[in-house]
């Protein structure tokens, strides 16, 4: 086990004693995690100065990126003046970039030419997102098919490590669609909130990005590699905040295509037959292709983070172009506003931008994603 890679899953619990959802999950050697419980809570100030002196001594790039991200957070919450930008830069490892307007026009336009029915743009298109939704016992039953296929075609395609297994668990009331728990043995719990409706397109973005081939294929082909073949004990431990989300959230947001090609329309169309939903493949895969483009959030948190804009305007500002009702315009909010999280959404967008062009459409470079320890600055 390597000595920096030990003093950096110690220095991401002292931080994560004073920043709740810092560490997203470990299951590494367990006496690291209670050494730290059992201690005081140090000075981020110090914290911030442990981070740069293991960086100093880290034996790779992977765990100098993840320690600039760990120094950054002890630095801010030791009162530091640290702009939005420069968080994102020093945390992610990638430039933080206001994305132009005049690309969501061109999204709208394209998406007024694939929605059918008559009103305004943005009620035709919550009518779309909202009109044929899954809930209760059908919306299980899809979603335990689409693990099937999608998991089917993951192993056809990238393999999968012997022993891994899923479990779903059905929630409310928090600020994301969906969570993978990554519990170690090869094990993942994910849970689905319920609070706003499902559509099957969405659902099977859900599906793949949680499970095949997104973060539970990741979590388990690199703790079968990386932490029990190689000991990298640094690989047990997923840090929010950090170089690893954005290479993880890219993985997770190309992993339909990358599972289903041009099939992914037509597969879900298969797999919601009978459910009393209805659903057009062919409305569904223009509007998905109008909407590529539609990535709004990192707009509205440069707003609210960086420019000190209301929470008011940054709400005017989602509903406008992303279109959505008030009640999901509210639940990105909460996400965007939470200081945690702030400049989370930037990981989704980026990071399927850095993995999409990285990948290329080759399927094996998409395995690499998937099993080999790269970092932000070998996508770029």
């Amino acid at each position: 086990m390597s000595k920096a890679a030990e003093q950096y899953l110690e220095l991401a619990f002292r931080l994560g004693k004073h920043l709740d959802n810092l560490v997203d999950s470990y299951y590494g050697p367990p006496e690291i995690s209670e050494r730290v419980e059992a201690e005081e809570p140090r000075d981020p100030s110090s914290l911030a100065e442990d981070a740069a002196r293991i960086r100093d001594r880290a034996d790779n790039r992977w765990l100098e990126a993840q320690l600039t991200a760990l120094e950054t957070a002890a630095r801010k919450l030791a009162g530091e003046d640290i702009s939005y930008q420069d968080e994102i830069e020093r945390y992610y490892g990638i430039p933080a970039e206001w994305i132009p307007e005049e690309r969501f026009d061109e999204a709208h336009r394209k998406l007024d030419e694939a929605l059918p029915g008559t009103g305004s743009l943005a009620e035709r298109y919550q009518a779309w997102r909202e009109g044929a939704t899954l809930s209760g016992e059908p919306l299980t039953r899809v979603v335990e098919s689409l693990a099937a296929e999608v998991r089917r075609r993951t192993d056809e395609r990238f393999g999968l490590p012997d022993g891994e297994s899923i479990a779903w668990q059905f929630v409310s009331d928090e600020p994301w669609a969906a969570y993978n728990h990554y519990l170690g043995d090869l094990r993942s719990r994910i849970e689905v909130n319920t609070d706003t409706p499902l559509n099957p397109t969405f659902l099977m973005h859900v599906v793949a990005h949680e499970t095949y081939p997104g973060h539970h294929t990741e979590h388990a082909w690199k703790e079968q590699l990386l932490v029990r073949e190689q000991g990298r004990i640094e690989e047990t431990l997923a840090l929010n905040g950090s170089p690893q989300s954005v290479v993880a959230e890219g993985i997770a947001e190309l992993s339909v295509e990358m599972a289903f090609g041009d099939e992914e329309h037509d597969v879900t169309a298969e797999q919601v037959a009978g459910s009393g939903v209805a659903y057009d493949p062919e409305v569904s895969r223009a509007v998905k292709e109008a909407t590529q483009d539609l990535h709004v959030a990192g707009n509205v948190a440069w707003m609210i983070h960086a420019d000190g804009r209301s929470t008011d305007e940054a709400r005017d500002y989602l509903m406008r172009w992303v279109l959505t009702s008030e009640r999901r315009t509210d639940q990105a909010l909460r996400f965007i506003a939470d200081p945690m999280w702030r400049s989370y959404s930037i990981t989704y967008i980026e990071g399927y931008r850095l993995c999409r062009d990285w990948v290329a459409g080759d399927p094996e470079r998409f395995k690499r994603l998937l099993t080999e320890q790269l970092t932000t600055a070998d996508l770029l």
